[in-house]
């Protein structure tokens, strides 16, 4: 199988997760480019988040939504005809992901990429880039950063369903008679416009403007590489035409910072502190995440462009602007 996808722009990709945060950004950039995009998701597209996220993409000629389940409904039509697929859809979240609700992170997070990559793989889908997470590695020492060789110990339920999720796709791949190329991204901690509600940095923002104490689980020293979601559409756009046959890639920018200096980063963005109050420690929290980026840049091309002072400042410049959405999202 020949290991690079058949196009420089793909003219048709189809992206799962397309009314989440990064799905629909990364939507509004594969339009700009020219590319037609195929939008899979399975919320309404007509309200609620959804309709606020695919504001730009909704009304664009070259977008096609298809409201579908992965996990149970028929995925040939939506897949027919991608030139790459970029799965973003699954079941985020941590800290929910003990107890009863692990079985929707099994389903939508396993079986859901299962059903897609079966489904590509018949359909001789040239490229699939799959969103995964930081969360795979585990517990690292403070100071270390993530190398992707390095071996992945995952400390939460999530987390395990994101590493299953990345095996299934690289057995795929690699075996054989394979049609289907891929780039799993181990993404860490994204933030920027339209971030989830449950995220830290719109939360300390939103604790910031409305004096409502922000819960901070622990001291304050958890640390986390923050990356600006602009940096990582262009980082999904690379993978979708970098040469690779079964790759796992970090898209992190080898910076952290700890959730004390966030907190005052986004204190002198909105000028005024940010109002706490302390709880304990959560199960499967990582201590630190800290990106080894050089393989991103060696085989997409990639650097992050994006410091956490300038997207702290512009995530709170898109949320005054859209005062509504973010009270909405809270």
């Amino acid at each position: 199988m020949d290991s690079a996808p058949r196009r420089a722009v793909p003219g048709c990709a189809l992206v799962t997760g397309v009314a989440g945060f990064i799905g629909s950004h990364l939507s509004d950039a594969l339009l700009r480019q020219g590319t037609r995009v195929i939008g899979l998701d399975r919320q309404q597209p007509d309200g609620g988040s959804a309709a606020e996220n695919l504001q730009s993409s909704l009304g664009h000629p070259a977008f096609d939504y298809v409201r579908a389940d992965l996990r149970y409904d028929e995925l040939a039509p939506a897949v027919a005809g991608a030139d790459v697929v970029f799965h973003l859809a699954g079941q985020p979240g941590v800290r929910p992901s003990w107890g009863d609700a692990f079985a929707d992170y099994l389903t939508c997070n396993v079986l859901g990429t299962q059903r897609l990559m079966t489904e590509c793989e018949r359909q001789c889908v040239p490229r699939l880039v799959l969103a995964s997470s930081s969360s795979v590695y585990g517990q690292v020492a403070e100071g270390d950063d993530c190398r992707e060789d390095a071996p992945a110990r995952p400390v939460s339920p999530y987390g395990v369903t994101k590493l299953a999720a990345e095996q299934l796709c690289l057995a795929f791949a690699q075996r054989p008679a394979a049609t289907t190329s891929v780039i799993a991204l181990r993404y860490f901690t994204v933030y920027g416009p339209r971030q989830r509600a449950d995220m830290l940095i719109g939360r300390a923002l939103r604790a910031a403007l409305s004096g409502v104490p922000l819960p901070v689980f622990g001291d304050g020293s958890v640390r986390r590489d923050f990356t600006y979601v602009d940096d990582v559409v262009s980082a999904t756009l690379a993978a979708s035409t970098a040469p690779a046959r079964a790759e796992v890639v970090n898209v992190g920018g080898g910076r952290s910072a700890s959730v004390t200096e966030l907190l005052e980063i986004v204190g002198r963005a909105v000028g005024t502190a940010v109002p706490t109050s302390t709880s304990s420690a959560q199960p499967g929290d990582m201590r630190a995440t800290l990106a080894d980026p050089r393989k991103a840049g060696e085989l997409l091309a990639w650097k992050p462009r994006v410091d956490l002072i300038t997207g702290v400042a512009r995530q709170l410049e898109w949320m005054t602007r859209h005062a509504a959405t973010f009270v909405r999202r809270g």
